[in-house]
């Protein structure tokens, strides 16, 4: 594992994190079901370079469960709050993952002065802005039914909605394993409040360099969703992944790492 993980209390919440690197600082917001420890590719990867930080949501990993009541607006006051509390050098770049791009979304909508740029993988505009009803209340339902169950019984189809077929036994081990450690209160409320989320009004506001990094092979949030939020973000930039799956931090790291670094790269220093 890259890096230990620290605790720093936020508006009432215990936040676990992990921290390592120097350089602009580069914050890692997770998908659902997951938690820091998905990222320890990227910690290893990109630290030389970047501080680079990444979160345990609330309700994931070590970090505390939110209330039932937390809304979107918590979840950004929160991910703000986080970022205040860890005093770095200037507002960093944030990467979001799956639910972490909405989260990161949300970031900028409420407090845009804390982001330098927006690095949005497999993302989506809420559940409710970028898929049908249907597909969005059918994912609800699927999550809220699961909470209440092992992860033995639902992992199965989870899989090959984050992977490629080709993915090798010991990944899906480990993010089988993973996806063993959530916390049902922690993804009731995430479940919940990814339903209800469209972001399509706010994009347009966009002011800050945004990548758009999709797998080719992502089932979960096609490429076809990330074209919507390009053609919406202005100056956007989309980076397709050849033969990369949802999860591609995970699967095809070397890909992924070289696209942040890239887009990361060609922007001007902070002041």
């Amino acid at each position: 594992m890259a890096a230990d993980v620290d605790l720093v209390d936020v508006h009432g919440l215990t936040l676990g994190y992990r921290r390592v690197g120097h350089g602009p600082p580069l914050v890692l917001l997770h998908g659902a079901y997951e938690d820091s420890r998905c990222w320890h590719r990227q910690l290893d990867a990109l630290s030389d370079q970047f501080t680079v930080v990444a979160w345990d949501a609330p309700g994931c990993g070590r970090s505390t469960d939110p209330p039932e009541t937390f809304s979107e607006a918590d979840y950004s006051d929160c991910v703000a709050g986080f970022i205040d509390a860890l005093s770095l050098p200037s507002p960093p770049h944030v990467l979001g993952l799956s639910w972490g791009s909405m989260l990161a979304l949300g970031l900028y909508q409420h407090h845009p002065h804390a982001v330098a740029s927006l690095l949005l993988t497999s993302a989506y505009a809420g559940w409710a802005g970028s898929l049908p009803p249907e597909e969005v209340q059918r994912r609800v339902q699927q999550v809220l039914r699961e909470v209440e169950l092992p992860v033995e019984a639902f992992a199965g189809d989870w899989i090959p909605t984050l992977l490629t077929p080709s993915a090798p036994a010991e990944l899906v081990d480990e993010v089988v394993a993973s996806m063993g450690d959530f916390h049902p209160a922690g993804m009731r409320v995430a479940a919940r409040t990814m339903g209800q989320l469209d972001y399509r009004p706010m994009l347009s506001t966009i002011a800050v360099p945004t990548l758009l990094l999709y797998g080719e092979l992502d089932v979960r949030s096609p490429v076809h969703v990330g074209e919507d939020l390009h053609a919406r973000i202005p100056g956007s930039t989309l980076v397709v992944m050849p033969g990369a799956p949802h999860l591609a931090p995970v699967e095809t790291p070397d890909l992924f790492n070289g696209a942040v670094r890239d887009f990361l790269s060609g922007l001007p220093p902070a002041p």
